[in-house]
């Protein structure tokens, strides 16, 4: 489909069903519809073999009864921008020694990002794919292994969080197109680190959408060929939900989910809003189900899991159904993994909340204990996203502490936040900027204040010492990759809460880790847990560290000896020095 350059040209085809007759034209023919006609080949195919080559510019002169239409393919790879001509692309890429593998799934920890506001030249211009290349040796060195890139197709305008796609197959002008993303995919892959892309999928639009009406023909005033006529095809940003049930609409959005894994060599995709795919209302009320949309999605995943399943692809759905991520062959739609609003939810506002005697710390062992399917990670935990710090809602510190995100209150439980991301069971994500607690909200068209990472480099160190802990690069916290998790300590008065993780069998020195967590502003000279084993037990990390922070109290937390005595229903127990609003990571070996 779309233009497919070879040897002696290019092949021009487009589904135009309602169509009576179809020309491409563009620089090749001086835009005369009279000079390539498009053959009809059935089923509302038409296509035609014409002399042009790539960088040529083109559209697609449609005429249905009286109106003759001018359309941007809706496959085209790129356009000279989402209100001009689409553009004949050579998808010939030299990746030079590209042999990456994806990271083990329990072992991905994902920074999100937005290209246009992550690494700008000039504020008052987009950042692009390049300006992101320049920042990978510092995403490689804070030990992240994935980057999720909000959607980067075609959308109006330079700026734009993304989630208003244009043109769905082209890659967004002002970011550097197709070949600057190939560009961030090959250098990402020599710093060991994956693209995760986020594709819409859910609706189209609504600005400058040559799919609208495409062939000219529509249903109560409605969408046309690509989307629903109905009442299915309300979403909250306008009637523009695409038609799940039309064989063509479907496989333009399979091709489209292939392309970006196959083409472009992206690791993962992240497809915004799945809830709003399988049901009109985004709710679970099945008087408003799309059936089609749900079988849509997992023979995505079906397709993908069978022909390239080291590639993950991740729901937001935010619903809690664990049908999502449960295999297709068990009724499920296959992503392997989802956004988890349970843990977001609760585990933000029980660091937002003002008051210690109002955490509510059977809800966070909740959260921390979740899992879907009874694999821990086929959830995506954090407690910044891109909705999270917008829509209304501003970054932890800043939701903490308006206006003064610097002060010890914010930084103290944005890092308590920061330590159960990445040590609870899940895949750990976190927004760009939340290691150096960027202020505010997010905007696209604020750039991150990257002066920070030099001025808060002690709260960055923070950030990576618990991404090697998460990613065990030490050696002593495997239990932080394992599939199991047990919240066995919850005071309530103090504030405070303990959980093991585990890898193998019922762990062991090299294996289980303690997480030690304390919600209030309170300190602990000798605060004591059950404990699993007999031995030396040692602090890995301690979130009070001055190192981290000058403002932190450094407070002591030395190791333990087990000492025998049933505690927490354990059979041994020990002592450990916790300081206000701090994590404590415990291990033995």
């Amino acid at each position: 489909m779309g233009a497919i350059p070879h040897a002696s040209g290019t092949t021009f085809r487009v589904w135009a069903p309602h169509a009576k007759a179809v020309s491409v034209i563009g620089t090749f023919n001086d835009w005369n519809a009279k000079t390539h006609p498009l053959k009809a080949e059935g089923n509302g195919y038409w296509a035609a073999d014409v002399a042009a080559q790539p960088g040529a510019e083109y559209k697609f002169w449609i005429r249905n009864g009286k109106q003759v239409l001018k359309r941007n393919d809706p496959y085209a790879r790129a356009v000279t921008n989402s209100a001009g001509n689409s553009i004949v692309f050579d998808p010939a890429y030299d990746w030079e020694d590209d042999h990456f593998e994806m990271p083990a799934w329990n072992t991905l920890v994902i920074y999100e990002l937005h290209v246009g506001t992550f690494n700008p030249k000039s504020p008052d211009e987009p950042g692009t794919f390049y300006d992101v290349i320049e920042k990978l040796p510092y995403l490689q060195e804070l030990g992240i292994n994935a980057i999720e890139v909000m959607p980067a197709t075609e959308f109006p305008g330079g700026r734009s969080w993304g989630y208003n796609p244009s043109h769905p197959f082209a890659l967004e002008t002002d970011y550097g197109g197709p070949q600057g993303f190939k560009e961030l995919i090959k250098q990402a892959h020599r710093h060991g680190i994956a693209v995760i892309l986020d594709v819409v999928y859910n609706h189209f639009g609504p600005g400058d959408l040559d799919l609208w009406q495409f062939d000219g023909w529509s249903e109560n005033d409605g969408g046309g060929i690509y989307f629903y006529n109905d009442w299915r095809a309300e979403t909250p940003w306008g009637h523009n939900r695409p038609d799940y049930g039309r064989e063509a609409v479907r496989r333009y959005i399979r091709d489209n989910a292939l392309m970006w894994l196959e083409e472009f060599r992206v690791d993962g995709l992240r497809l915004d809003s799945i809830s709003h795919v399988r049901n009109v209302h985004g709710s679970d009320n099945p008087e408003t189900d799309l059936p089609d949309g749900w079988s849509l999605m997992r023979w995505i995943n079906e397709e993908i899991h069978a022909h390239m399943p080291w590639k993950i692809t991740i729901a937001e759905d935010l619903q809690g159904n664990e049908y999502i991520t449960r295999s297709a062959d068990q009724d499920g739609q296959g992503f392997a993994a989802q956004w988890d609003a349970a843990f977001v939810n609760i585990v933000r506002d029980a660091l937002i909340t003002q008051s210690d005697d109002d955490r509510n710390l059977s809800a966070v062992a909740g959260a921390i204990g979740t899992s879907y399917n009874g694999d821990a990670f086929q959830r995506v935990i954090y407690t910044e996203s891109h909705d999270e710090v917008a829509n209304g809602k501003s970054r932890v510190p800043e939701e903490i502490m308006p206006g003064e995100a610097a002060h010890w209150y914010p930084k103290k439980r944005a890092t308590l936040g920061a330590a159960l991301v990445f040590t609870s069971p899940g895949v750990p994500m976190i927004f760009q900027g939340q290691e150096f607690l960027a202020e505010g909200y997010f905007s696209d068209d604020q750039p991150v204040q990257w002066h920070r990472a030099t001025e808060l480099a002690g709260l960055v160190n923070l950030y990576r010492d618990l991404i090697r802990l998460r990613r065990n690069l030490h050696g002593t916290t495997n239990g932080l990759t394992g599939q199991h998790t047990e919240v066995f300590h919850i005071n309530d008065e103090d504030k405070t809460i303990a959980f093991r993780r585990w890898a193998d069998g019922d762990g062991g020195p090299n294996d289980t880790t303690i997480v030690l967590a304390n919600f209030a502003d309170r300190t602990h000279e000798a605060y004591t847990v059950g404990l699993p084993a007999e031995g030396q037990w040692h602090v890995r990390f301690n979130s009070d560290w001055q190192g981290y922070d000058e403002g932190f109290g450094n407070f002591e937390s030395f190791g333990a000896e087990a000492e025998e005595g049933e505690y927490d229903g354990m059979a041994w127990h020990g002592s450990f020095g916790l300081a206000p609003y701090s994590v404590l990571i415990i291990s033995q070996g």
